[in-house]
């Protein structure tokens, strides 16, 4: 018997969620790693050690995003067709971005030129600094409306342009994602290391955390008081078809703020974000590299989880047309591909956690100028 089509839609909304946050935990360190490369490390073999820090990792960490892009693809069909299509330049750019990561990887150790070194340094920073600016921005274009509309037939029409797409709210998004990312990937690198990387490393994180707060201070306060949310007006069914034809969709000033009145508690959430992120400053500063690690994914979670909040119902919405805007209950996939799809998730996902934490675990120690000796043959 399958699952109330209603209560699947909210499951795959949740999960899609917690496949953004495991990209922007899991991938999101060794991106902020990649980002600090130039900076903190000031020797090549200082260099060598930060990228053996997330060598044997970052490969698999980029599970989470193949799982978030088939995710939208097969759970919401509308929302993957309207944004790859539409988004395609910008997209583009961030896939790039991450495409130098593997080249870089495996081609700086082959020649040991300082400029032939110095070049593939430079693209490893590429791709771990442009696709969090480019998410974050991506973000932050889901609270001012994409430029698209239906037509009868339910063909979208995507009427923006890519400079479009970096307003200054948007690239203020794309700064905190930055920002969090870095202060992530920081606290990661002065676990995985020693002085004087571990402490190069520590103020970078400690630094990039404050930036992290207050700019998602100043992102909440534009939020709330400077740009128009959505909200629909029409009573919908949530178990019925997908037609985001079917509903009417206003805006107003402070809309995104709508179910913090509906729901109280959901204020929670952002403040959860806050105090992990003091949290990780404090553990930081004490050297509790471990536990601040936790909690810097902890703070990443409450941000990511601040942004679903307040968007929730709409997965993404039209400015050209906000009544064709699309929400959870009208750009699903069928009830039974969400539930084929469900078993596959609680099969595969598990599978995935516990080979993640097993890797973790045999990788577990830092990385030493002796053991890249050691490892001479396998380190990068």
């Amino acid at each position: 018997m399958l699952i109330d089509y209603e209560i699947l839609r909210l499951v795959w909304w949740a999960l899609l969620g917690v496949l953004l946050i495991g990209f922007a935990v899991m991938d999101g360190f060794d991106m902020g790693v990649a980002t600090l490369l130039p900076f903190v490390g000031k020797t090549d073999t200082e260099r060598r050690i930060i990228i053996n820090t997330i060598g044997p990792v970052w490969e698999g960490n980029q599970v989470w995003l193949i799982l978030g892009g088939g995710a939208i693809f097969a759970a919401w069909p509308y929302v993957y067709a309207v944004s790859f299509s539409g988004f395609y330049f910008a997209i583009f750019i961030a896939l790039f971005a991450i495409i130098l990561r593997p080249v870089g990887f495996k081609f700086r150790s082959k020649m040991p030129h300082k400029t032939w070194r110095s070049v593939w340094d430079i693209c490893l920073f590429i791709g771990g600094a442009v696709p969090p600016l480019i998410f974050g921005v991506a973000f932050g274009n889901l609270f001012l409306g994409a430029d698209f509309h239906f037509d009868e037939t339910l063909r979208s029409h995507y009427t923006g342009g890519f400079w479009q797409l970096l307003s200054p709210f948007a690239l203020l998004c794309g700064l905190v994602s930055t920002s969090m990312v870095t202060m992530h990937g920081g606290i990661y690198l002065a676990l995985k290391t020693e002085n004087p990387i571990s402490n190069r490393a520590q103020i970078v994180a400690f630094y990039a955390g404050i930036l992290t707060l207050i700019l998602f201070s100043l992102a909440g306060l534009w939020l709330a008081f400077g740009i128009e949310g959505y909200t629909i007006s029409t009573q919908m069914l949530h178990d019925a078809s997908s037609n985001p034809l079917s509903k009417t969709v206003t805006r107003n000033l402070g809309g995104w703020l709508e179910n913090y009145k509906l729901y109280p508690g959901a204020f929670l959430i952002p403040l959860v974000a806050y105090l992990a992120g003091l949290l990780t400053l404090v553990l930081s500063r004490v050297q509790k590299f471990g536990l601040a690690f936790i909690t810097s994914a902890l703070c990443i979670t409450g941000i990511i989880t601040t942004a679903g909040a307040s968007l929730f119902p709409f997965l993404l919405p039209s400015a050209t047309d906000p009544d064709h805007s699309l929400t959870v209950w009208d750009a699903s996939s069928s009830q039974l591909t969400l539930f084929i799809m469900l078993i596959a998730t609680v099969i595969f996902v598990p599978i995935i956690l516990i080979y993640t934490s097993w890797v973790f675990r045999v990788l577990r120690g830092k990385v030493t100028p002796q053991s890249l000796k050691d490892e001479e043959i396998n380190a990068y």
